[in-house]
């Protein structure tokens, strides 16, 4: 796959529910998550190129955040098996954000994003 993000993956700590709007349905949880999209671990698969609303729904903890949850329409850029044949990634890509749910994902991004830490050992 021709990978064509102009953003850097964000990969989370924490455990964030992905809702469809219309009918209102889990579809997954986030894997990563940026600006301009998120990938998503569900239990089935979407069709690539579907418009969809999506309601991600953050945790309470985070102080910048002024809201639980955002809504925003989004487009399944493209969906694949897992490594386990029981779940799909699912590739979305955010058709409109607006500048306040900008903020409160990189609010989101700054307390849940995964740092690994490197050992010192291979600093060197």
């Amino acid at each position: 796959m021709n990978d064509q993000r102009k953003a850097a993956r964000k990969n989370l700590m924490a455990f964030t529910p992905v809702h469809g709007l219309h009918p209102k349905t889990l579809l997954g949880y986030v894997e990563d998550l940026t600006v301009r999209g998120a990938m998503v671990i569900g239990e089935k698969p979407l069709e690539t190129n579907q418009q969809i609303t999506l309601v991600i729904e953050f945790h309470g903890d985070v102080p910048d955040l002024t809201t639980p949850r955002i809504t925003i329409p989004a487009r399944v850029a493209w969906c694949n098996n897992e490594n386990n044949p029981r779940y799909f990634d699912i590739g979305f890509e955010f058709i409109e954000i607006q500048p306040e749910d900008e903020k409160h994902i990189e609010a989101f991004l700054r307390r849940y994003e995964f740092h690994r830490e490197v050992p010192a050992a291979e600093v060197e």
